[in-house]
């Protein structure tokens, strides 16, 4: 006697159609992860762009109200750090700015932050709740993205001690970024 022939139930198919589908879909993100982790340089640095102009003249205000002028830097390593209290890359990169600064305040650097376009208030409050304790400015004409002829935010400039800006990223820098293409320069 022969066994009559079973046709696969098409609901049981659709399920398991589905099912695969969403591994599939589940998957995808960490294999993206995975291969922009392979693509990304050794240590994570973002590598900066060579520069070799004066730096700016620059004159805003402090957190206090005290106008704050970027000459009056000279003869320190300046990190000078345009951003913004609504940018999610700049918020990314605070803690990363402030660990730097932690590690290398007392070996002649200064870090700038420049935020542009918040009222004061905003400011104080936002660099109190990222633990800013370095040198924060208030530019909220943009002056600063003016002057540094770039209006991407975050904007990051070293300048020398002679006053000239040296090195300069756009985007999110990270702290490796910092080690590996600030700290030679401390030395100089």
């Amino acid at each position: 006697m022969a066994t009559p022939e079973r046709k696969p139930n098409p609901l049981f198919l659709t399920l398991i159609a589905a099912g695969l589908f969403l591994i599939g879909a589940a998957l995808l993100p960490l294999l993206l992860e995975a291969r922009q982790a392979a693509l990304a340089p050794a240590g994570n640095a973002r590598i900066p762009s060579a520069s070799s102009y004066p730096a700016p003249q620059l004159v805003l205000t402090d957190l206090q109200g005290d106008p704050a002028d970027l000459a009056d830097t000279r003869g320190q390593l300046v990190l000078v750090n345009n951003w913004a209290t609504w940018c999610p890359p700049c918020k990314a990169e605070m803690p990363a700015l402030q660990a730097y600064y932690e590690r290398h305040r007392g070996e002649g650097l200064v870090i700038v932050a420049i935020e542009s376009g918040s009222s004061p208030g905003q400011v104080a409050e936002f660099a109190a709740s990222y633990g800013l304790t370095f040198t924060v400015w208030i530019d909220p004409a943009g002056a600063a993205l003016d002057a540094f002829r770039n209006w991407n935010l975050p904007s990051t400039y070293v300048i020398d001690r002679s006053g000239t800006v040296i090195l300069s990223w756009t985007g999110e820098i990270n702290l490796a970024s910092l080690e590996q293409y600030v700290t030679p320069l401390l030395d100089r």
